[in-house]
């Protein structure tokens, strides 16, 4: 499996004590299973009404999905990034491309084109792609001037770990958060909840409540608990600028830290992923996701929509311990706190689930699973 850019830019700083934010709930014994290629929503129509005249959150993923693409380099490394405007320029991290001039980029439904670069940065983490083949294509809407607050909801799109178009979802936790990590400076970052893992560097930090993108995914401290988003509408003018006037030559960029290196990450930290990534399908209704989490075996005994059904009357869950043990076998262990409909009413269950993460096709599933409800 692919490794990615990860940037775990502050792991020796006392960072907040900021938790994982809103993973979805747990049934009693379902088996999992994860596919590489994210097969994110199924046309279903969104279930519940709206408030207050926002997009639904099934619309803003379905929407944002078709505008965030993979990168990759030469050398197997690879970045998110995003569709900005209709000529096909893509946004994504100076880190993500330093060094190279031309990339391959991977659409959500896997189609595959030729990107040139044609802006980046020596100083700021942000670069621009140009992908011809992109051209006329509906970007996504940027926030130019609004910043955002304290408490707003947010989602972080990329792909993590090799998981295309990926999103997980978080609170604005922090704001003007400053930090070096040469040769780049971080000033005025948002500091997110949502986890940050190894190739969501370059996706869009999107608002919950109007699809906007507000910042790019840039970094992670606390293996991935915490992120940093740049503003939009810090580096807007930047970005504008190469699309009008692209580079001719592009700046050396010396990386003197391994901290942008690709990472040889454990198996024990793709099942600690594998195993959030399926709550995170489910808090957010993507039960096509979810169910793309499930082994082989596991699908054949259980159909989607008996898996789905299973799922309705959860409204949402909160990991509250999340472990990983590795002998023979590789065993995830979690505490879940779920937020069920019962008879009318709401009520909260503790569960605490076991599962079996193995290898299907150099791909890693989640084998088979067990829960239990705590007293």
């Amino acid at each position: 499996m692919k490794k990615q850019w990860w940037i775990s830019c502050i792991a020796t700083m006392i960072i907040w004590g900021v938790g994982v934010y809103a993973f979805s709930f747990i049934k009693d014994d379902i088996p999992k299973q994860l596919n590489t290629e994210s097969m994110l929503l199924s046309s279903e129509p969104v279930e519940g009404g709206l408030e207050n005249g926002e997009k639904a959150i099934k619309d803003i993923i379905h929407d944002t999905q078709k505008r965030v693409v993979q990168i990759e380099l030469a050398n197997e490394a690879l970045g998110s990034g995003f569709l900005y405007n209709d000529q096909g320029d893509i946004v994504t991290n100076a880190h993500v491309v330093a060094g190279a001039t031309e990339v391959q980029i991977k659409t959500r439904d896997n189609r595959e084109f030729a990107g040139t670069v044609i802006g980046l940065s020596e100083t700021i983490d942000v670069a621009v792609v140009r992908v011809d083949g992109l051209k006329g294509a509906e970007p996504l809407k940027v926030s130019r001037e609004n910043h955002a607050e304290v408490g707003d909801e947010v989602l972080a799109f990329g792909s993590p770990l090799g998981y295309q178009n990926t999103v997980t979802t978080g609170i604005i936790s922090g704001v003007s958060r400053a930090f070096e990590v040469p040769p780049f400076q971080y000033e005025d970052m948002y500091q997110i909840s949502a986890p940050i893992a190894p190739g969501n560097s370059g996706g869009p930090l999107i608002h919950r409540q109007t699809g906007e993108v507000l910042g790019i995914n840039s970094a992670s401290a606390e293996q991935g608990v915490i992120g940093f988003s740049i503003p939009m509408p810090n580096v807007i003018e930047l970005i504008e600028g190469w699309s009008k006037q692209p580079l001719t030559t592009l700046p050396t960029i010396e990386i003197t830290t391994d901290i942008y290196q690709q990472d040889t990450l454990s198996d024990e930290d793709y099942a600690q992923f594998l195993v959030s990534y399926f709550y995170e399908s489910l808090d957010v209704k993507d039960y096509v996701t979810a169910y793309s989490l499930l082994g082989s075996e596991s699908q054949g005994n259980l159909s989607y929509e008996k898996f789905r059904e299973g799922y309705i009357d959860t409204k949402g869950v909160m990991i509250d311990e999340l472990s990983v043990q590795t002998d023979e076998e590789i065993i995830v262990t979690a505490v879940i706190t779920a937020k069920e409909r019962k008879n009318g009413s709401e009520t909260n269950s503790q569960y605490k689930v076991t599962y079996k993460v193995g290898y299907e096709n150099d791909d890693m599933k989640i084998l088979s699973g067990r829960g239990e409800v705590l007293e």
